[in-house]
């Protein structure tokens, strides 16, 4: 068997590589470890052993727990390295073929969209664009990449101003003014909060945007008529568009991790890590998320802050989590899930450590409320929830026009407008769930392919898909269903 892996010196743990007396990806104690002393990975504590640990024990759950984590914030104390790390990583320029949109923006993908601004009119934009896909109403019409339908469960019975207006109305207009999208149709009932008229207003670009309701038009089965007309109408314009090359400054990429294991943060999230600082030298945007699955790792994001300013305002979004998790009856603890505990991560410390690596090293510019829009280049951190589809859901309406997904237990998720590319973080999941992974992360330890190398792999990966690959979830048709956005304040 192959020896465990050891991560740093100064670790107290190191990881099974294949089964042992546990399963891979899990931790076993190198040195005997007393009651209350620290359980140290990746040089950081992430838990307190509950009882005696003798070296070479299985160290987990039933002996390892969540504690205080150090919280010695010195925002800009590392900002000299992470510039460092931009230099380091400088290249020749790199482009992709998009599409260009009014305006600058460049979309990988070209969709007419249909946007209910309330759940009242969810189930006549689905089922127009499902009549649409039988009637084969796309098939003149190559270089249009489908009729998407984002339909949702709010958008009434709520306020409207604050954060929860701001949030959704936020996801609508950049999911209909999202450089993927050629076109947009919203839907509404006609009496709710989310009203058409303030929406498209929001937008201003009158000529790509159109709206009705089900009031206006006579009811349910008169709307599903009418939405479809107005995307037949639509189609030539929406198709008149070609590829043409792009620089990859003009790329917005969303970094998610869901179903992590013991392996996320060895293989794949750094890997992709270095693969996002290689495109921030482009002056690529890539927008991490996720603001409870930093918590405890936030230290490695504030020293390299841009400037004061960005790190008290991701402070100040850990303190409201913290919080919020308080008022509620939880702790941020109760993220790992099960899934992630049995690959290997015991607390939500370990798991922060691990999914921050997706970050690559360079400075942090800017920290974005949920969904706000993506503007500066390099390295991004958005306020999202850990639940992928609604964090997703924010850094697509942001702009991000690629999601890149690590699991490590297996993910069957997808996205539209932005196509997600998922890297499996072992063999052992790529090998199994084949159909669904994008690219392996695995042989980093298997068979020793450097970082650096299986960090190119993953550029030519998002060139490649921004130039119009299909990815695996693409050709699966999964994306449908993962538009979730976060619902924030009272229901009413």
């Amino acid at each position: 068997m192959p020896e465990p892996l050891v991560l740093n010196p100064a670790d107290t743990v190191a990881i099974l590589t294949e089964r042992g007396i546990a399963p891979a990806g899990h931790k076993i104690a190198r040195v005997d470890i007393a009651p209350g002393a620290a359980v140290t990975k990746y040089g950081q504590t992430i838990g307190y052993a509950t009882e005696s640990i003798a070296a070479g024990d299985h160290v987990h759950g039933h002996n390892c727990a969540f504690g205080e984590h150090g919280r010695d914030y010195r925002p800009g104390a590392g900002l000299a390295a992470a510039q460092a790390a931009l230099e380091r990583h400088r290249g020749p320029a790199l482009v992709f073929d998009g599409y260009h949109r009014a305006g600058g923006q460049v979309g990988t993908r070209n969709f007419i969209a249909l946007v209910a601004t309330v759940n009242c009119s969810a189930t006549v934009i689905r089922r127009a664009a499902e009549e649409l896909r039988i009637e084969g109403a796309l098939v003149p019409y190559p270089n249009i990449d489908g009729v998407v339908a984002f339909a949702h469960g709010t958008g009434c019975g709520m306020a409207d101003t604050g954060p929860g207006w701001i949030a959704l109305q936020r996801v609508l207009t950049g999911h209909a003014g999202h450089p993927n999208v050629g076109a947009a149709l919203f839907v509404g009932l006609g009496c709710e909060v989310m009203q058409i008229a303030r929406m498209k207003g929001e937008l201003g670009q009158a000529a790509r945007f159109h709206g009705l309701t089900i009031q206006d038009n006579g009811g349910t089965r008169a709307t599903i008529e009418a939405i479809k007309a107005r995307v037949r109408a639509m189609l030539p314009q929406v198709n008149d568009i070609r590829r043409a090359p792009a620089p990859a400054s003009a790329l917005k990429i969303g970094l998610q991790c869901g179903g992590s294991d013991g392996f996320s943060g060895i293989t794949a999230n750094p890997a992709l890590g270095v693969a996002c600082d290689m495109l921030a030298t482009q002056g690529a945007s890539v927008v991490l998320s996720e603001t409870p699955e930093i918590y405890g790792a936030e230290r490695l994001l504030l020293d390299r802050a841009a400037s004061p300013a960005i790190a008290e305002k991701l402070l100040e979004r850990l303190r409201w989590w913290e919080d919020y998790a308080a008022r509620n009856g939880a702790s941020l603890d109760n993220n790992p899930s099960p899934g992630n505990k049995a690959g290997g991560l015991t607390t939500i410390l370990e798991k922060s450590l691990g999914a921050v690596a997706k970050a690559g090293a360079t400075p942090l510019n800017a920290v974005l409320d949920y969904a706000e829009p993506i503007t500066a280049p390099g390295l991004n951190f958005m306020d999202t929830p850990g639940y992928d589809p609604v964090s997703a859901t924010g850094q697509i309406a942001g702009g991000a026009q690629l999601i890149v997904f690590t699991t490590g237990r297996g993910s069957a998720f997808g996205s539209k407008p932005a196509p997600t590319i998922k890297l499996a973080t072992n063999d052992a999941l790529f090998a199994a769930m084949s159909d669904d992974m994008d690219l392996n992360c695995g042989d980093i330890l298997s068979r020793g392919v450097p970082l650096e190398s299986k960090a190119r792999e993953i550029v030519d990966l998002i060139l490649a898909t921004a130039s119009g690959r299909a990815t695996r979830s693409e050709d699966l048709g999964l994306g449908d269903h993962e538009f979730v956005p976060w619902q924030i304040g009272a229901v009413v």
